[in-house]
Parts: C-alpha cells; structure tokens; sequence
C-alpha cells in the first residue's frame, strides 16, 4: 500500500520513542548510537548548529574514538554540505563509508549526524536519513527540559540580551505544503532588539518582524514587551489595525517615555496568496518573484511603536499585495542595509536585492539564501556589525488542498 510504514520501522521508532521517555533528556545521544549500531554504524557523532549558522559543533558520546570530535565548518566540509544541501554526503574510507546526513527538527536545520557504515547501499542511506529526522525529533522535544544541547550550540559567550531574544525566537524555519518561512539574527551572541516571530493556522500565516531601539538588556526587555502583546493580541484573533494600535499603546504605558520599536505586522491568507501588512517606522520590504527582486512593497508607515502618541496619532494603514505562486516577501531591519564597511560604504538596498536575486535564481532554499545574506552582511563590515540584523524570508507556494 502506498505511504505505508513498514512494520519493522513503526518498531524502531516506537521503540525509540519509549527509551526516551523514562530517559534523562541528556541520553539522547545513546540511544540514537544504540540504533545506530543495529545499522552496524562506528563512530556516531551529533552535531548541532551553532547560533551563528557557521560552524557544526559535535556532542561527545560513548560510541565515537576522541579525534573525530571535532568541529566542522559548515562553508568547507562535508559535514557541512550535508547541512547546506539537506541531503546525505558519502566519502569512501578505509574503515567503511563515512556518511554524513541532515538532522532536521520539524523543519528547522538542527544538525548533522556522521557515522560510519560498511557499505553506503541505498537501503543503509535511507535508514541513516531516516535516523537523522529521528534524531531532530528526540533533541526537539527534549531541549526545553535541559541546558546541555544549548550549551553545544554556543562557540562563545553570549550576552544576556541575546539568550532572552533567542527565548524568544520560534523555529527558524517552517515548512509546509503551501509555504516557507526563514529567519536569522545577527550578531548571533550579541543581538538585543531585534526579533521575529510567527504562526500558522488552517488559512492565515501570522508574522511580526520588530526592532527595538538601543542595544542590549534595555532594548531585549522592549521586545519581549512587544512580542507579549503581539502573541496575546494574535492568539486573541484581533484585527491587523487593532493589534498595531495595541502595540502602540502598550509600550506608551508600560515603558519609559520615548522607548520605542519599529516593526511590521503581516497576514498571508494561504488559500488566495493575498498578504496584508501594517508598518510601524521600518524598511520596506523586498518582493522576490522569478529569481530576482522586482520592487519593494510600500505601506505608509506610523511611526514607531511608542511613539505614536507623543507624535501623533495617525491612521493606520493596511496595505495588501497578492501573491503569485512561488513568490518571495523579504523582510528584514536597518541593521541589514545599514552595515557599513571601513571604508563607509553601506550595505544598501540594492547590494541587498542584488544578493537575493543570485541566490534565489540558484534555486536554493529560502532558509540557505537567509543564512548566505546574514554571511554576506557580516563580511561586509568585516564580522563586527554595530547594530542587530535581521532578516526574515516567506515565499508562498501556492494553495493545496488538504492531503
């Protein structure tokens, strides 16, 4: 029968999935290595992305001699191309096949696992695929209860403000039959104001992209602030208007005076492609449709949340734009266009919609153009950005009828 579950791997996974119930969070790990070994795999290694998008960073465990504990940059190996291309690597060794497959948590990019078989066969690839999404499951639904998978994911120190907007970040990618959303923050260990965040239901996808002002602890406690109000507004089905003037008035009376967020708020219906969207001060967003830029999207904006009483109330606009079919809306903060090199030339809007174009017209998927644009910002003001960016990408697929 078409799409059945062959019995053998309902037992597995069930099996699995019981060991990690009566299992401390922390024994992941083993039992992924123990089903590993009934593939005949050595050396099983998990690694997890750090914060930054740049480097695989590998959970030590019993199954793996010390030297292969190493990290992997994701840019030159082929731990990372598994990663990049979210498909199985190979290279022959004298020991056996090393592989190297993605560990996928839902839809988000969580890893790579790397062990060695005897021989890559197409049933031992599919088994050892398979394991990795079993893998991002097992991490996914054990991290909230443990430290130890965060810590791994960490290359340095971060700052306070940045561990509390990471608490507040969803996944950073989400993925269905009728769309993809992907987002990323820089710097990575640093970020204070800047955040996203979204949420799916049968008809509507719900986005809100904010940047608050100043840096650090100050500017972390505004977001969080107006993350709170977003996801109670939303969650309360309000209206786009009635959530942005909300917003507006909730950081009037909760915080100093003259503490503000830019931001936008967006609805994509996912049966029509019809995207609705306030704006609150911020950059326009860019609307990508076959392989290049095509023009930003204009919404007369308020200003700022926060402000709009000191400045004066003014009408909030609810710009619409439909969508086509594989179209691309990118969002994102004065952080990313406001990079600035030595030499003090900006990124810039078109340097931005240049960059996006190329990658979309390589055809590469939303979450990796992200993760290249934040690689190309960083190198432009040579690692060292002043200022949070933030960049969040939705392409709408097209309507589907329910599977």
């Amino acid at each position: 029968m078409p799409g059945k579950v062959p019995r053998v791997a309902l037992l597995h996974f069930g099996a699995a999935l019981r060991s990690a119930q009566a299992a401390d969070p922390v024994d992941m790990p083993d039992i992924l290595l123990r089903m590993a070994e009934d593939l005949g795999a050595t050396d099983v290694v998990i690694y997890l992305i750090d914060f930054a998008q740049a480097t695989l960073e590998p959970i030590p465990s019993r199954g793996a001699h010390p030297e292969v504990f190493q990290p992997e940059d994701v840019a030159t190996t082929m731990a990372g191309r598994a990663f990049v291309d979210q498909r199985a690597v190979c290279a022959e060794r004298d020991e056996g096949d090393r592989m190297w497959v993605p560990i996928v948590e839902g839809s988000n990019r969580t890893g790579v696992l790397a062990l060695t078989v005897p021989a890559a066969t197409e049933a031992i690839i599919g088994a050892c695929t398979e394991l990795g999404l079993l893998a991002g499951y097992l991490i996914g639904t054990q991290a909230r209860a443990t430290d130890v998978f965060d810590r791994y994911r960490r290359r340095r120190a971060m700052s306070l403000a940045a561990s509390m907007q990471w608490d507040l970040l969803p996944p950073l990618v989400l993925k269905t039959a009728r769309l993809v959303v992907a987002g990323l923050v820089e710097p990575a260990y640093e970020v204070g104001g800047d955040c996203f965040d979204y949420a799916i239901d049968d008809a509507t996808l719900n986005l809100s992209v904010m940047d608050a002002m100043g840096h650090g602890v100050g500017s972390a406690l505004i977001s969080a602030l107006a993350v709170g109000c977003y996801r109670h507004d939303r969650r309360e089905d309000r209206a786009l208007s009635v959530m942005h003037a909300r917003l507006d008035a909730c950081l009037a009376e909760q915080l100093q005076r003259f503490s503000f967020a830019t931001g936008q708020l967006v609805r994509v219906d996912l049966h029509s492609g019809v995207m609705t969207w306030t704006n609150a001060g911020h950059p326009q967003p860019l609307l990508v449709r076959g392989g290049r830029v095509i023009r930003e999207l204009e919404c007369p904006p308020t200003p700022p949340w926060g402000l709009q009483s000191i400045q004066g109330a003014s009408a909030v606009t609810v710009a619409a734009e439909a969508l086509e079919p594989g179209d691309s809306v990118l969002f994102y903060t004065d952080g990313v266009i406001e990079a600035r090199r030595l030499d003090g030339e900006l990124f810039g809007v078109e340097h931005l919609a240049d960059l996006v174009g190329q990658h979309a017209s390589d055809h590469l998927e939303p979450e990796e153009i992200v993760r290249r644009l934040v690689r190309s910002v960083l190198a432009h003001q040579t690692g060292d950005l002043t200022d949070d960016a933030t960049l969040v990408l939705v392409q709408w697929k097209g309507p589907s009828p329910r599977g």
